[in-house]
């Protein structure tokens, strides 16, 4: 058995464990940390939304020598705007001008065909309505809030209210991590993403379900004992399928890092970088929330009810008591001193008993 297998063994069995919820403020903190500064990106930078939201053009090319700057210069000379530029897999270009119309897309076919010294024929434009994108935006903001809806129901039937509001904002941190993420990258927004937004809702959902099963199980009847915590059982059942989390995650990782860095960084497919990017991201983000956010915060929530506070007043007198009677055990002085009703130790060999007449058959005294 490999050592990764023989370390989730134990963890399992509870020989060896690492404390998550006795450090939940720290993982508070880092997650605030990285939502405050996810938002600030968003509120700076703001989201690259493709031409499928805001409406556009997209000239398509054959296959060309020219660069991508200086196809972003021509563009932008032809259009008045800023061009979003990428170089496909056979050597041709495409070309996404926002906030174009039909006239004004034919005229920036014509000037883009001067530069690049090619027939305008030769060129292929697409023309996407504003009107579009604003369906496409609606549709995923409905799709969206019903999953949401659904997933605190489920969760609500299934385990209890307290952990339905724990997946909810395990699932929207997960979300505000990954748009800020795209704001700061300045990577393009398409409804290959808004698809993989809601990819990675279902894998981090997943994560935070095994872990909220063995707790929902190993806390059955758990005030009939006065031993275990409603926190320290609830950092049982994270440190029991800690390796089952990290196996899921880096199994769906790995394919999904080979679209984004070979795929759309070392191959240049930048259309792959629409969904793989949330799929990367998102899928990391959903591991860390199921261990560090949506657990501790089930902990919380449930060590404010009145059995629970009971429970833990007891488990913390019993431990007190426990550690009394051991140090006092410890302080307890040695005796060396003989007991007086043990029997004496004898030295040197032990006499033979007393024969009960003197010579063999015959009685004491004289014979008469």
């Amino acid at each position: 058995m490999s050592k990764l297998g023989n370390l989730g063994a134990r963890l399992h069995r509870g020989e060896i464990s690492y404390d998550f919820i006795g450090h939940r403020k720290l993982w508070y903190g880092i997650s605030i940390l990285i939502t405050i500064t996810a938002i600030l990106g968003l509120a700076v930078r703001g989201l690259n939304m493709g031409i499928d939201f805001q409406g556009g053009a997209v000239f398509t090319t054959e296959k060309t020598s020219i660069s991508v700057s200086q196809a972003e210069d021509y563009a932008k000379e032809a259009s008045g705007h800023d061009a979003v530029v990428q170089k496909l897999g056979n050597g041709t270009l495409r070309i996404q001008i926002a906030g174009m119309d039909t006239k004004q897309s034919d005229q920036i076919k014509t000037d883009l065909a001067k530069d690049f010294k090619v027939d305008p024929e030769t060129i292929a434009a697409d023309l996407v309505g504003p009107s579009w994108g604003d369906q496409i935006a609606n549709k995923a903001w409905q799709g969206l809030a019903i999953f949401m809806v659904l997933v605190v129901i489920y969760l609500a039937i299934a385990f209890e209210w307290r952990m339905a509001i724990a997946a909810l904002v395990a699932l929207i941190h997960d979300i505000t991590i990954t748009v800020g993420i795209y704001a700061l990258v300045g990577f393009e927004v398409t409804p290959g993403t808004v698809i993989g937004l809601l990819t990675i809702l279902g894998y981090s959902l997943y994560d935070t379900v095994v872990v909220f099963d063995s707790l929902k199980e190993q806390t059955k009847d758990i005030t009939k004992q006065n031993r275990w915590t409603y926190s320290d059982i609830a950092n049982r059942s994270i440190n029991g399928t800690l390796v089952r989390s990290i196996n899921t995650t880096v199994v769906a990782l790995l394919p999904v890092a080979g679209l984004l860095f070979i795929g759309g960084g070392f191959l240049g497919a930048g259309t792959l970088n629409d969904i793989s990017l949330s799929l990367f991201v998102g899928l990391a983000a959903g591991a860390y929330s199921s261990i560090f956010i949506a657990t501790p915060l089930v902990a919380d929530l449930k060590e404010r009810e009145p059995a629970m506070k009971a429970l833990r007043k007891r488990v913390l007198a019993k431990r007190a008591q426990a550690s009394v009677e051991e140090d006092m055990a410890d302080a307890r002085p040695v005796s060396h001193e003989p007991d007086d009703d043990a029997a004496p130790a004898v030295v040197g060999p032990r006499t033979q008993p007393a024969s009960r007449g003197r010579g063999r058959g015959r009685p004491s005294g004289k014979r008469r």
